[in-house]
């Protein structure tokens, strides 16, 4: 038996152990819990809480102004999150929750898992809302500054750009041509007439 055989050998015996429960082990309810955070565009994920725009407003000048400005414009290169209605055909379109986001569980999850920055997960579902909230005034979703955002009316304000995105249909409209199309007169050999650092495109 070659070497190769036999690394190949203790390769499937290794996983055939993993598989058998001899490495690793059955993640926890919590560790799945922690992991679990995700929201999904029907709500599925939300948790119980609330915020309003005014709470919102606090809470953004204290942790979010720095970087994406007192009303959402964005500092320096800092993403701009309101504004830029109208944009999305222009040569230079301005993408933020208002004008570009489809989804307003996109706002919430990515608040609720990246913000604020180098401080990501540190705010409670109370604030989420209410940051949600605020943003949502920023961008003339709503007009109310006692405006009370939650669960229970979370899927009641659709964002203005949803009806421009669609579901990935790649599986039924680009998987069947990849995978039958028919290929006539094809080489019957490959020649690599020249590399990519010849060209002076590969970085040194």
């Amino acid at each position: 038996m070659s070497r190769f055989l036999s690394a190949s050998l203790i390769i499937t015996l290794l996983a055939s152990s993993a598989f058998a429960g001899g490495i690793g082990r059955i993640a926890t309810p919590d560790e799945v819990a922690a992991w679990d955070i995700d929201i999904r565009p029907d709500g599925l994920g939300l948790p119980e809480g609330s915020g309003t725009v005014a709470d919102g407003e606090g809470i953004f000048e204290d942790q979010c102004a720095a970087c994406h400005g007192d009303f959402g414009e964005g500092v320096g290169r800092w993403p701009v999150l309101a504004g830029g209605f109208d944009t999305l055909t222009s040569d230079r379109p301005i993408k933020t929750v208002g004008s570009f986001w489809p989804y307003l569980s996109t706002v919430w999850d990515y608040i609720n898992r990246a913000m604020p920055f180098g401080d990501a997960q540190s705010l409670t579902p109370n604030e989420v809302y209410a940051l949600t909230a605020y943003i949502m005034y920023l961008n003339e979703i709503v007009d109310d500054e006692d405006f009370e955002l939650s669960k229970a009316n979370f899927l009641d304000l659709p964002l203005g750009n949803e009806g421009n995105f669609y579901a990935d249909d790649r599986e039924t409209t680009e998987y069947p041509f990849f995978t039958d199309a028919c290929m006539t007169d094809c080489k019957t050999s490959i020649e690599i007439t020249k590399h990519a650092s010849g060209k002076d495109v590969t970085p040194e």
